[in-house]
């Protein structure tokens, strides 16, 4: 079967896709290897999407799930490995040996976790080293662990993970804290934080777990030890876009560049929405917005075609 058109993702930008493709009547599939992406690492409750006034990451997956399934959308839980286009037809292989194809892909593979590439992050993955406080924070109680990362994520991680541990030093590169105002007050009202700036963590130390990290105060030039059980890594995500290869033009950072009206690349039919494109706001409000521009487009770039034909 050749689909109209093949989504890859099941985040914000994918659902809204999904769910655009539905009411246009369009024979798609939804590809995913989980289902709500990033949201289902979110640490805090989300505060700014319309219609809630507050709703856990977890909640809103199963709002996300429950409007699939009333507009007859069944997900196909798999990781898509390879796309090419041969002719007119995109070709997508998955790691499970599925093999679709389409006329239209939209690409809204959100990111990974960046990693610090500091020495010892590799080895002390699962042994103290996390990029999920909603995995593994509650692991930490009473314990004194370090976020890297002083954007709302880091603060936002720092404010879940003070319900559990004993302390919390916040480690930011920059001069300055980035987090809103509004994160930084309440993350402090806590008690329980310290925010280190200028710090370069250079190595993560331990024998079995962690026990410390050693990192460049960048204004004395100088190096200094915390000794810490746990360090949560929140400086970002790469773009999930490896996959992709020759189809698209990407940023400096691995972003996939598009058109910022219909958020198509330069492969005419692959379109790309959400985190992994080179928009600049990363939020989850926005990236349902591309993922409906998106799916209006392919369906759009398809009428154009059946005109052709």
């Amino acid at each position: 079967m050749i689909y109209d058109l093949i989504i890859i993702g099941a985040g914000p930008a994918g659902v809204s896709a999904a769910i655009y493709a539905s009411r246009q009547k369009m024979n798609f599939l939804l590809v995913s290897k989980d289902m709500g992406g990033q949201i289902g690492k979110k640490a805090v409750d989300i505060e700014n999407y319309p219609g809630f006034e507050k709703i856990s990451g977890s909640d809103l997956i199963k709002t996300f799930e429950e409007q699939l399934k009333k507009n007859n959308i069944e997900p196909v839980f798999d990781e898509v490995l390879k796309i090419e286009k041969v002719e007119n037809i995109f070709k997508i292989s998955t790691s499970m040996g599925e093999n679709f194809e389409s006329k239209t892909v939209i690409i809204t593979t959100g990111g990974d976790p960046r990693p610090l590439e500091a020495e010892g992050e590799k080895e002390f993955i699962g042994k103290g080293v996390s990029y999920c406080a909603l995995c593994d924070g509650p692991i930490f109680r009473d314990k004194t662990v370090a976020v890297i990362g002083g954007g709302n994520s880091g603060f936002e991680t720092a404010g879940f993970l003070a319900n559990y541990v004993k302390k919390i030093y916040i480690l930011e590169f920059g001069e300055t804290a980035k987090a809103d105002q509004e994160n930084q007050k309440y993350i402090l009202e806590s008690g329980k934080v310290e925010i280190i700036t200028s710090a370069k963590v250079l190595k993560i130390n331990g024998e079995k777990f962690v026990n410390s990290l050693t990192y460049l105060d960048r204004k004395e030039n100088a190096e200094k030890k915390l000794e810490i059980e746990g360090i949560f890594v929140e400086i970002g995500y790469s773009p999930a876009t490896a996959f992709v290869k020759d189809l698209v033009d990407f940023s400096e950072r691995d972003e996939i560049i598009t058109d910022l009206e219909t958020y198509a690349t330069k492969t005419p039919g692959l379109f790309a929405a959400g985190d992994c494109n080179k928009g600049k706001y990363k939020q989850i409000i926005t990236a349902a917005g591309e993922g409906a521009k998106a799916s209006l487009a392919a369906y759009d770039y398809l009428s154009h075609l059946r005109t052709n034909e």
